[in-house]
């Protein structure tokens, strides 16, 4: 399974996922998305008291897994049995990470900054962050794109990948079916306090070993990225992980805010309410610009590679053992 994963790294890498085949036909978190939408109107009643709610959640992510298990299963069979089936089998899984998607969405951050800008710099980061945009300056753009990277590099390419490599396409797109509705429908608003519990409950689970796993990785980057700082990273996860609201994302963002010798998380604003929270690291926190993003970028690349050559080499072990 982990060369399935190893395979599936690279080729995202390489390709990501065509805009004309999601154009055709969509992406998998579009068609686990409207499942989500659907599971959400139907069993989600506003009428009912906060234990029917949850109830209903703890049932709709369990119809939720399962059709997606099914789903994987299915074509995972009928993809082996063609020609050319395990190069199939691959690119099936390849649509799981999104190592190509979030370095593009990162880099148009810097890139706005840098060529056009505070306002445009703040409607790039308005796409991959749920923070009021308007309230943000240079520094709060670019610590939003970082933490962004960092914790989207743990839950949306270590953690599929993981999964992909313990239980292949099966365990890899339950994976990103419970993100996704974690992302849809696990937070505390009035409508899905109860609905979504399950979905959150779930995903802090299942995401304990990847975040780990990326910051490790960051750690063993920072070695090789010159002006990061390994002991740096590993101080910032020791100290300021734990105090995260997140059990997973403080792991990420304090390794990639200790390696580059700045401050992320910290107060932030949403929906016109602001949010007390720790800051991850003790570096700079005001004087960031897009240079800082290119950094956590060229980080995010190194621990990218290692994390490829990490499942190339268990996928050696197994294969010879």
């Amino acid at each position: 399974m982990f060369l399935l994963a190893f395979f599936a790294l690279i080729t995202e890498r390489i390709v990501g996922y065509p805009d004309w085949l999601f154009k055709r036909v969509g992406h998998p978190v579009t068609w686990i998305g409207a499942l989500i939408s659907a599971l959400d109107r139907r069993w989600n009643r506003e009428g009912d008291d906060f234990a029917s709610r949850k109830r209903m959640g703890i049932l709709a992510l369990i119809v939720l897994i399962g059709c997606t298990v099914a789903a994987a299963l299915a074509i995972a069979a009928v993809l082996m049995l063609l020609p050319f089936g395990p190069i199939l089998l691959v690119l099936a899984a390849a649509s799981l990470p999104a190592q190509k998607s979030l370095e593009t969405h990162v880099e148009a951050v810097a890139t706005a900054l840098r060529y056009n800008g505070l306002d445009a710099g703040r409607k790039a980061v308005s796409m991959i962050v749920g923070r009021d945009p308007e309230k943000l300056d240079d520094a709060a753009v670019c610590r939003a794109a970082i933490e962004s990277l960092a914790e989207n590099f743990s839950d949306g390419v270590v953690a599929p990948a993981f999964w992909l490599g313990i239980g292949g396409l099966a365990s890899g797109a339950a994976y990103k079916a419970a993100n996704t509705a974690d992302s849809m429908i696990g937070h505390r608003s009035p409508r899905h306090e109860a609905f979504g519990w399950a979905a959150a409950r779930f995903d802090d689970l299942i995401n304990l070993p990847a975040s780990r796993l990326t910051a490790a990785l960051f750690v063993l980057a920072a070695v090789f990225v010159k002006d990061a700082s390994p002991r740096d990273a590993m101080r910032a996860i020791r100290r300021d992980a734990k105090h995260h609201r997140s059990p997973n994302a403080g792991w990420p963002e304090a390794a990639m805010a200790g390696a580059l010798g700045i401050a992320l998380a910290g107060p932030r604003s949403y929906g016109g309410q602001m949010i007390e929270a720790r800051y991850m690291g003790d570096g700079n926190r005001t004087n960031l610009n897009f240079d800082d993003i290119t950094r956590a970028l060229k980080l995010a690349r190194v621990a990218d590679a290692l994390l490829i050559g990490l499942f190339g080499i268990l996928a050696l072990l197994i294969w010879q053992f």
